[in-house]
């Protein structure tokens, strides 16, 4: 009987709420409280891509700043054939799009919570790979400055569309035009 009368207490122990600051029993394990508004969710970060209007102006503008006083200074390197470079690289959608990508893995792996191998992580799996394919000797910049005394820009056409998405073009331009008036319609 003494037994069950100690568990009983240690089970009434249990089942009561205990006095936390933050009002929720779960505030330790960074839940949010039983009945009370969850927690806001961090916005999620959009491809840069596909971003219209101020949207995209104001995350090119950050980029740009991240770009101009973070990644160049410290790992642009020297301008060469081998790896060229663009002072308009905000014209070319491709190097946009990678250095974005880039900017954001960036900003997660710096994180207090990445831990202390976060930035290495971010050099060895994005920083490596996007700077070798943005500043290849073929790549997205080729066409442009290849030396600081000759600053060149110009942008590479890119491959047509697919038969299939001219075919379509085509029969959706052929729909929309009106018939001729001594043609028979069916």
């Amino acid at each position: 009987m003494e037994q069950s009368a100690q568990q009983a207490q240690q089970l009434d122990h249990l089942a009561s709420a205990p006095a936390t600051p933050g009002g929720s029993p779960f505030a330790a394990f960074g839940m949010p409280g039983l009945g009370g508004p969850p927690p806001a969710a961090p916005p999620e970060p959009r491809p840069i891509m596909e971003l219209d209007g101020e949207q995209r102006e104001d995350e090119l503008d950050g980029l740009s700043d991240w770009v101009d006083d973070f990644l160049l200074p410290v790992y642009g390197a020297e301008v060469t054939t081998a790896a060229p470079w663009c002072l308009q690289w905000q014209e070319h959608d491709d190097v946009v799009a990678w250095l974005h990508a880039l900017w954001l893995a960036y900003q997660q792996h710096k994180d207090p919570e990445a831990g202390l191998s976060g930035l290495f992580v971010w050099h060895r799996d994005f920083l490596t790979h996007a700077i070798a394919a943005i500043r290849a000797p073929g790549g997205p910049l080729s066409a442009c400055m290849t030396s600081p005394e000759r600053p060149a820009h110009r942008l590479l056409p890119g491959p047509p569309p697919s038969e299939r998405t001219e075919k379509a073009t085509a029969n959706a331009a052929e729909a929309a035009e009106p018939a001729e008036p001594d043609e028979p319609t069916s």
